[in-house]
């Protein structure tokens, strides 16, 4: 893909041997069409409303993020290029149905199971319907949340930002003091709906400012302490343009995911630390995780639980051995309940082991999986940025617990428990975790919270629809320990 001098940029054309295969069908080439399941041709060409319908649905592109993108050459009321509409409409159903960038090629693991529609047998029918618009419109996401972001975006990307940036200082703002800033500060509370502006009172941090900014750095993902420092004051200065690009980011990884996940499935949203429980389509239980660190990331994937392993042992990955144990000695071992063992580190059962009291195994090739920690205290903080990139559960054995029971092994789960040995609970079938990554989140009115991006992904996805640079929101990481 190019620059084009517009600003905008240019999807590459498709010529894949589908789309040849469409053009084909479309132009009744042959007298042969796309390949139906049937065996039966499907051969339809463009008219002068289906390509009013392709040339309207591009021009609302913006509705999902695409702005920024051309995905045709074609002045609408130009005569019928059957070829060239082909190309711009498979290029946008493309964005649409599975995004306008490819994660696998934006990130080295990205496994999470993608939206994979047949476009080119879609679009023929489609034509031979006369019903190409209702068709692309059905390929975006087509749920609340999608939705939501999509009036999100449409309501901040036009905006002007030219209210100027309020300038950091060498001391932290504590409540009750007085400041210059305090009016800018005050007016950008108030913008962000924590704030009436009636509260305000000079140059006076007051009360009512100081909750109102506790409220706005919880819901960012910071310490909320309610000292105005260099976070806040980051956050405070996002402008309108910041918050819509981090949108039509998040909107851009939706696309990426198949359209009906299983009904049962955990989601992990990395951004936020977060595990959400899903069963049989409705939450059945949230709580907080620790997530790796972003220099030890937790990938994006898709990899479900296969067994419950109660009092699990712990084989200290090499890596961490070679950083972190090597050369510490006999001594350092004996403390964390460590020994040698087939030229390995391993760590026996018990509550100091780093995986906890259960683990939660699942089927991937990176060593990725769930588990219980003896550092309770991370859950407590903000920013849990803490691991070497594997899941910490907060309150672990009671989720194994409800897991158990949920799948019908309770008592065999409480049998392996009460050994106090490392003991192994198939499930009867597999649960399916995903582990996202998704930085704006809906409040408890529905609307759109911008959070911080931990591991500054945002940027490349920007980048491929087309954004500049941001002044985006990074949280600073946090010290970690010895665990996965």
């Amino acid at each position: 893909m190019t620059f084009l001098d517009s600003g905008e940029k240019r999807v590459g054309s498709i010529g894949s041997s589908l789309a040849v295969l469409l053009l084909l069908s479309a132009c009744g080439s042959n007298g042969k069409g796309v390949e139906q399941t049937s065996g039966e041709t499907a051969a339809a060409r463009w008219s002068e409303t289906t390509a009013r319908q392709l040339h309207e649905a591009i021009a609302g592109r913006a509705a999902h993020g695409l702005d920024r993108l051309r995905f045709e050459d074609i002045a609408p009321g130009a005569p019928l290029d059957d070829a060239a509409l082909t190309r711009a409409a498979l290029a946008y159903a493309a964005a649409l149905a599975g995004g306008a960038s490819d994660p696998a090629k934006l990130y080295r693991v990205y496994t999470l199971p993608r939206s994979k529609p047949d476009l080119p047998r879609g679009l023929a029918a489609a034509l031979a319907a006369g019903r190409v618009g209702e068709w692309l419109a059905s390929l975006a996401p087509q749920d609340d949340g999608y939705r939501t972001l999509s009036r999100a975006y449409l309501a901040l990307r036009g905006h002007d930002d030219a209210v100027p940036a309020i300038p950091q200082a060498k001391a932290a703002l504590k409540p009750g003091a007085t400041d210059p800033r305090i009016p800018a500060i005050a007016r950008q509370l108030a913008a962000f709906d924590y704030l009436d502006a009636s509260a305000a009172q000079g140059e006076r941090y007051t009360p009512a400012m100081v909750a109102a900014v506790r409220r706005m750095q919880a819901d960012y993902g910071i310490r909320p302490d309610g000292t105005i420092g260099d976070e806040t004051i980051a956050i405070l200065n996002l402008s309108d343009a910041d918050r819509a690009r981090a949108i039509a980011v998040d909107m851009e990884r939706m696309r990426w995911l198949e359209r009906t996940p299983p009904a049962t499935r955990i989601d992990v949203n990395l951004a936020a630390a977060r595990l959400t429980y899903w069963r049989d389509g409705k939450i059945a239980d949230t709580r907080k995780v620790v997530i790796g660190k972003p220099d030890t990331e937790t990938p994006q994937i898709g990899s479900p639980i296969f067994r419950l392993v109660a009092n699990p042992t712990w084989t200290v990955p090499r890596s961490i051995e070679r950083k972190e144990i090597a050369g510490k000695g006999a001594a350092y071992l004996r403390r964390n309940d460590m020994m040698w063992k087939d030229g390995r580190v391993v760590q026996r059962s018990g509550p100091r082991n780093a995986l906890g009291l259960v683990k939660f195994d699942m089927r991937n090739p990176y060593a990725i999986y769930l588990h219980d920690t003896p550092a309770k205290q991370l859950f407590a903080v903000v920013q849990r940025e803490r691991s070497h990139g594997c899941v910490r559960v907060e309150d672990a054995l009671g989720f194994a617990e409800m897991l158990a029971r949920d799948e019908g092994v309770l008592d065999r789960w409480n049998e392996a428990r009460a050994s106090g040995k490392e003991a192994f609970v198939g499930l009867p079938r597999e649960i399916p975790v995903r582990l996202l990554y998704q930085t704006v989140l809906l409040d408890k009115d529905g609307d759109p919270i911008v959070r911080g991006d931990p591991y500054e992904w945002n940027d490349r996805i920007a980048a491929a629809l087309g954004f500049g640079g941001a002044n985006g929101h990074h949280l600073r990481a946090g010290s970690g320990d010895l665990g996965p």
